[in-house]
């Protein structure tokens, strides 16, 4: 593509020359970050809260950029480069970022999946659904995406969903792979940044909604403001009947269907769950009939994830057949609710990524009902500005529901870890609750959990899950969770 076709895509560009007299180069990528700007690359300034991208001009002109896009230049300010002039940088990124890539999400069935908790297993349950049914899809989520080859690959930056460009390119890589699907797990800062414009979605799938990211939105409707574009934007909405946001979300989508784990009306439901050493058996009632299912996970609140999962899969043409046939074969998803292999004379220790108070208590209670010995938790808090208010909550929910609480790091960043340990004893002090130590070195308070613990106990590792950093300081530390049970395992013997 050429700069003034590239020019022509974008919403009412106003450039500081003529369109006709742009420059014909050739535009071989898009980008907001100077740093990755290589020749031939159109460079997006974007004015963020602590830089502004049109102090990079020089530099991204040196680099090789063939123009710019921006909400205006500084007055008297020069441009070395075409300087396109748009309404919104960030959308001007995206959509160039899809026109660049030539829509590859056009030619998709795209699933988007949006929530506080259980976005992520119910992305990886909904793309293991639909290539049970014979679909050849893709995944981009937390944990990593995925082409119809089912390799797990990774993103370097560490969002839960990526930039703009990165996600196009994903969608085309796997549109020339032969992928025909593709789950996509939709974050509040995707949308609110924009990172997803210019996806054409077929489905939503909306989970439920607790506090978090405030520290970003500000408060809990503008979290749900973000949340609910996504449902405002899909032809179909598969939505949970459980949550009381739902009752905001419905008539949003032109068509829909409703899922329900606590006994709501809804078109999917389940009865009779049961928890057992095979995993979940339950009975389902459904648009398709009413069947027996079986998903081999730990945890009741999975069900509520493959009711989601099974709504979406079914409307992409699942038959009843292969939804039975995918649960049943369903491989689990790294870093949720992963149980460490172990010896019989050793706790069991599961990793899990709950982080906010609602998803560790489902955890816990979850862990509780098959423990027959006592239930450990090594639970952290983010810093800086990530809901510096649960952290006493934390500590509160982790006191309560388990016999023993150790309370370490968590991408503590420049906050003092000290302030946020401070924090979570205090949620647990002031609810009465003593049963608690803070170990700040998290492999340390690993290895303290899982080697006082004792066998029939189980230890839940929470908080990191599947990422692969660890963010200490200014330092950020490669990190394995499971590896690190492992090694504590290890120790023991």
């Amino acid at each position: 593509m050429h700069l003034p076709e590239l020019a022509a895509a974008l919403t009412a560009p106003k450039s500081t020359r003529p369109a006709a007299d742009l420059p014909p180069a050739e535009v071989r990528g898009i980008t907001h970050n100077a740093a990755w700007v290589e020749p031939g690359f159109v460079f997006v300034a974007i004015r963020g809260a602590r830089f502004d991208g049109h102090s990079f001009l020089d530099e991204v002109a040196q680099r090789g950029a063939v123009a710019v896009l921006g909400e205006g230049l500084m007055e008297g300010q020069p441009s070395p480069l075409p300087y396109l002039a748009v309404p919104d940088a960030r959308a001007a990124l995206a959509d160039a970022a899809a026109a660049l890539e030539g829509y590859p999400s056009r030619a998709l069935k795209v699933v988007g999946v949006t929530g506080t908790d259980g976005k992520t297993t119910t992305s990886w349950l909904t793309r293991h659904l639909l290539r049970a049914a014979g679909l050849p899809t893709g995944l981009l989520s937390t944990v990593g995406y995925e082409l119809p080859d089912g390799a797990l690959r990774h993103f370097p930056a560490h969002f839960t969903t990526p930039e703009a460009p990165q996600v196009q390119a994903t969608l085309r890589e796997l549109l020339e792979a032969g992928g025909r699907a593709v789950v996509l797990e939709a974050s509040s800062h995707a949308l609110a940044l924009e990172r997803v414009r210019g996806v054409e979605w077929d489905v939503a799938v909306w989970t439920h909604l607790t506090q978090e990211h405030l520290d970003f939105h500000g408060t809990v409707e503008a979290y749900f403001a973000e949340k609910r574009k996504l449902v405002e934007r899909a032809p179909f909405a598969v939505l949970n009947a459980d949550d009381p946001w739902t009752a905001r979300l419905t008539g949003l989508a032109p068509a829909e269907t409703t899922y329900s784990l606590d006994g709501s009306p809804a078109d999917w439901q389940a009865h009779d769950v049961e928890e057992r050493a095979t995993g979940l058996h339950f009975r389902v009632t459904s648009p398709l009939g009413e069947f027996a299912a079986h998903l081999p996970m730990i945890g009741r609140f999975n069900v509520a994830n493959a009711l989601a999962g099974m709504a979406a899969a079914a409307r992409l043409g699942a038959t009843r057949e292969q939804l039975v046939a995918g649960l049943a074969s369903f491989g689990g998803v790294p870093g949720r609710m992963e149980l460490v292999p172990g010896s019989e004379d050793a706790p069991r220790v599961v990793v899990d990524f709950a982080h906010t108070p609602p998803s560790l208590d489902k955890a816990l209670d979850t862990l509780r009902a098959t423990t027959p010995g006592q239930l450990w938790v090594v639970i952290g808090s983010a810093g800086g500005l990530r809901d510096p208010g649960k952290r006493a909550p934390l500590g509160e929910v982790a006191t309560r529901r388990a016999d023993h609480a150790v309370f370490t790091e968590e991408d503590h960043r420049e906050t003092p870890l000290a302030d946020i340990l401070a924090e979570m004893e205090r949620g647990a002090r002031e609810a009465g609750r003593t049963n608690f130590v803070s170990i700040g070195d998290r492999r340390e308070a690993i290895r303290h959990a899982v080697g006082q613990a004792r066998p029939g106990d189980t230890v839940l590792l929470a908080g990191k899950g599947a990422e692969d950093t660890l963010e200490r300081g200014a330092d950020t530390l490669p990190w394995n969770e499971v590896e690190e049970a492992r090694a504590a395992l290890g120790a023991r013997r």
